[in-house]
């Protein structure tokens, strides 16, 4: 898919730097200054135009939120949405996931949520996946013991994948898997943008929440940039 570029985007992002954290890496480890509380901080990867993350903080004042998402074009109507109606518990990152372990201490973060993700269907693009061997690594350094990654996907074959890739980490224990979510939809779940253009389309939407079972050394590194 295109993205259409959006002239304003540098400039409204850099005139908002208690929403969209210019340099995060240097908060890591002290995400809770930046929220000034100790609450958990749930996460998601990919938030596109924001819909998912920020009624999720809004519903969930005692958590703290962090959006990410690569493109100024996407993460900009996110912005948007927060200028707008500002959220106290939700700040947004734009940066790429794979550096995910740069910005956030091992602990840090209490869930994970991939929503409909990039399916990088060919093999040789296998590892850009979210749900690769590479990110559940990244992941592990990040994650608190006992922590969740929820993924939402309309596409099988990324769907497959990711049981497989997590079923393979010895870190990672599959809680919940749902072939068609509409058919078994959790009371609390939100849609994203792309969920309810696939609904209305009649689209079968996958659903999978694992927990990370416990520490990980940052040996892992090695791994990751093999």
């Amino acid at each position: 898919m295109r993205l259409r570029n959006v002239k304003y985007a540098p400039e409204l992002i850099a005139a908002h730097p208690d929403i969209i954290i210019a340099n995060p890496e240097i908060i890591k480890g002290k995400w809770h200054e930046c929220f000034e509380n100790h609450n958990q901080i749930e996460i998601e990867i990919g938030c596109g135009k924001g819909k998912f993350i920020t009624e999720m903080a809004l519903r969930n004042p005692t958590k703290n939120f962090i959006g990410i998402e690569k493109f100024d074009s996407v993460i900009i109507r996110a912005l948007e949405k927060v200028i707008e109606n500002p959220i106290g518990n939700l700040r947004l990152i734009r940066m790429d996931a794979a550096n995910i372990n740069e910005v956030f201490d091992k602990g840090e973060v209490t869930r994970i949520y991939l929503n409909f993700s990039d399916p990088w269907p060919k093999k040789i693009t296998a590892k850009r996946r979210l749900t690769s061997q590479e990110f559940l690594i990244r992941y592990s350094l990040v994650l608190a013991k006992n922590s969740e990654i929820i993924m939402k996907t309309d596409n099988q074959s990324l769907f497959d994948f990711s049981l497989e890739q997590l079923q393979e980490h010895d870190k990672f224990e599959l809680k919940r898997v749902i072939k068609d979510l509409y058919q078994e939809l959790p009371t609390d779940n939100i849609q994203t943008e792309f969920e309810q253009k696939f609904v209305e389309a009649g689209n079968q939407i996958y659903y999978l929440k694992a927990t990370y079972k416990g520490a990980s050394s940052a040996n892992l590194l090695i791994d990751i940039k093999k």
